[in-house]
């Protein structure tokens, strides 16, 4: 399922957050969101799945106006949000049937997806005891696994890793993938640990003073990363070194051999943390 947005404007109390933004996520996509504290993420996430209005602008959920069709939109879409959401003196198993509930699913129907959820969030061991006694892996987990209810084909995540050791969230981050790849959930993921959205998805767009800044996929972004660039007075030559660094050798001893002045070499990003930084500064974002 798809969604392309076109001049998407919000503002509060007359600050511009979102400015015009336009943005396509193709269908399938495992789909990163990146941004400062601030950027817009969580307000473009809301207007998505209507808990904020948009000002002005487009947006179109499998060729759904957003505007226009609320209901069917909400039925193809799911949101985990950043906070825990679910009540904590229910156990697991009756967090989801509550939520199950909600989404219209009823007896045999409940029955099959509660089960699918604890399995692929491997919440068995853990279903009937209280959603408060569990640790922050497993409450995450369970936030996942409600989200799975409705059988979404748009899955937002916000930030689905926050406050866990390595070990759950090296579990929930395959989770995620499962769920992209064997249910082709097209999914939009955002995070503020590079590292994550480097292993995940497979575009990214990089969101900062209510404008997108940078959308490419992971893999033209890598290759970036291998590109030095080589400036001279009245040009630049770029080398790609992602197979080695001969090439570059090569071309230091041409230039050299030439008598070109070199004035600056720039070797890239070393990640995508790196590259982050680069695009939105490094001041601090309160």
């Amino acid at each position: 399922m798809s969604i392309v947005i076109k001049n998407l404007c919000k503002s509060y109390k007359g600050n511009l957050v979102l400015d015009n933004l336009n943005l396509e996520i193709k269908q399938g996509s495992l789909f990163g969101l990146l941004g400062p504290n601030g950027a817009g993420k969580t307000t473009l996430v809301s207007i998505l799945n209507f808990l904020v209005p948009k000002d002005s602008g487009t947006a179109l959920i499998d060729n759904m106006d957003l505007d226009k069709e609320e209901n069917k939109i909400k039925s193809i879409c799911s949101i985990v949000p950043q906070t825990y959401a679910f009540y904590p003196k229910l156990t697991a198993f009756e967090n989801l049937e509550f939520f199950g509930s909600l989404y219209g699913l009823r007896k045999e129907a409940l029955k099959k997806r509660i089960e699918y959820c604890i399995e692929v969030t491997s919440l068995e061991k853990y279903i009937n005891k209280q959603a408060h006694t569990f640790s922050g892996g497993l409450k995450r987990r369970l936030n996942i696994a409600i989200g799975l209810l409705n059988s979404p084909k748009i899955l937002y995540l916000d930030e689905p890793t926050v406050g866990i050791d390595p070990q759950s969230r090296k579990y929930i981050l395959n989770v995620i993938k499962k769920i992209n790849e064997k249910e082709k959930t097209t999914i939009i993921y955002t995070s503020h640990y590079m590292e994550e959205v480097e292993f995940l998805c497979d575009e990214i767009a990089i969101l900062d003073k209510s404008k997108i800044i940078l959308q490419e996929k992971k893999e033209n972004l890598l290759h970036k990363n291998s590109i030095i660039k080589i400036k001279l007075l009245d040009e630049v030559i770029e080398v790609d070194t992602k197979d080695g660094f001969d090439n570059f050798t090569k071309m230091i001893a041409k230039l050299e051999k030439e008598n070109k002045r070199i004035e600056n070499i720039d070797f890239g990003y070393k990640n995508l943390e790196d590259m982050f930084l680069n695009l939105t500064k490094q001041d601090l974002r309160d």
